[in-house]
């Protein structure tokens, strides 16, 4: 297994990402390639304490970034030398077995589609991350690579993450809900309205469990394993549960470092609430798959540090092995789905 790793990309980089990179490659034994300017990567090597580079780990230079202020839409076609269309085509050419970037979403998205593109059939690609929630992790698909989309669009997202939950968490019938404004059958707009319809069929179908319209605080709640919402809707929830979980362990941590009293209370719940702070912190996820691209793109945090970019590499190598794409590749037909007339 081998994993390229966008050395540029991200608000740490190359720091962070070279020293994510290292554990990761210490933690699962995966090659890692790291791209982006060779002289950077090299310094950042050095302060990692590595004065050589380890076995398994190599570096292909590639002279320019992708900057966050840079038109995500044309960032990799004007800077073809840029660390992440570089390591994009390495994986388009099979350098590599997955992509790990924290750079531009945008111009990562666009760079996927274009240089690497989609598995044949799939009409957007999807961001599709884990958000801890009661009880496990809900995966929220699309949270953000489409900010407007049809109800084909969502249909096939459903699909798309119904299919991740099955091969990759291993949940042998994810049950799948639409985010809405509320749970009964005729809440939402008309977006909402025809993909209702349309997950509906496939549920009456079998090809999907699908259970119904779902509101955000149901869905943190565990009270779906996929939830399925346009890009728009998706980062809104992904940002406010994320939000709610620093607002939380600030508040917690507060209150426990009130007095004496609450210090003593803090040392009996210590373990517990290290737990806690665990299951709420993004970094422990580490990434998130590009769902639909036809080999495995993984976007991690622009503010990942070197655990967050440890995790997204591990991620990244146990999407490249779960089966994931080539099962989409063959269920595409599967995936289209004609409302058929009711029966008098």
């Amino acid at each position: 297994m081998k994993i390229i790793v966008d050395a540029m990309g991200g608000d740490n980089a190359p720091a962070a990402v070279v020293q994510g990179a290292l554990e990761a490659h210490r933690a699962c034994g995966a090659d890692i390639l790291l791209v982006g300017r060779a002289a950077e990567v090299l310094r950042a090597l050095d302060g990692c304490g590595e004065k050589t580079l380890p076995a398994g780990v190599e570096i292909r230079d590639a002279a320019e970034v992708v900057e966050i202020a840079d038109d995500p839409a044309t960032a990799f076609k004007m800077k073809k030398d840029s660390s992440l269309t570089v390591g994009l085509t390495l994986l388009r050419d099979g350098a590599g077995d997955a992509f790990v970037s924290a750079g531009s979403t945008g111009a990562l998205l666009a760079g996927a589609t274009l240089v690497v593109r989609r598995i044949k059939g799939i009409r957007r690609a999807a961001l599709g991350p884990s958000v801890p929630v009661l009880g496990g992790h809900v995966t929220l698909c699309d949270c953000g690579a489409n900010a407007e989309c049809t109800p084909e669009y969502l249909l096939q997202f459903a699909f798309l993450g119904s299919f991740y939950a099955k091969k990759v968490r291993g949940i042998p019938e994810p049950r799948v809900a639409l985010l809405n404004i509320g749970a009964e059958d005729e809440k939402g707009d008309t977006l909402r309205h025809e993909t209702f319809a349309l997950l509906q069929e496939a549920g009456r179908q079998g090809r999907i469990r699908f259970i119904g319209n779902i509101e955000a605080n149901d869905a943190v709640l565990g009270g779906a394993d996929v939830v399925v919402c346009d890009g728009f809707a998706g980062n809104v929830m992904l940002k406010s549960v994320e939000g709610t979980a620093r607002f939380l362990m600030k508040e917690l941590k507060d209150a426990f470092l009130t007095n004496t009293k609450t210090k003593l209370a803090a040392g009996l719940v210590k373990d517990q609430l290290a737990e806690l702070k665990r299951k709420a912190d993004p970094a422990e996820v580490g990434g998130t798959p590009f769902l639909g691209i036809s080999k495995p793109v993984i976007k991690a945090h622009g503010g990942s540090d070197a655990n967050a970019i440890k995790n997204a590499i591990l991620r990244a190598g146990e999407y490249a092995r779960s089966g994931f794409i080539q099962e989409i590749e063959a269920n595409i037909d599967y995936m289209r789905i004609k409302p058929q007339p009711e029966k008098i």
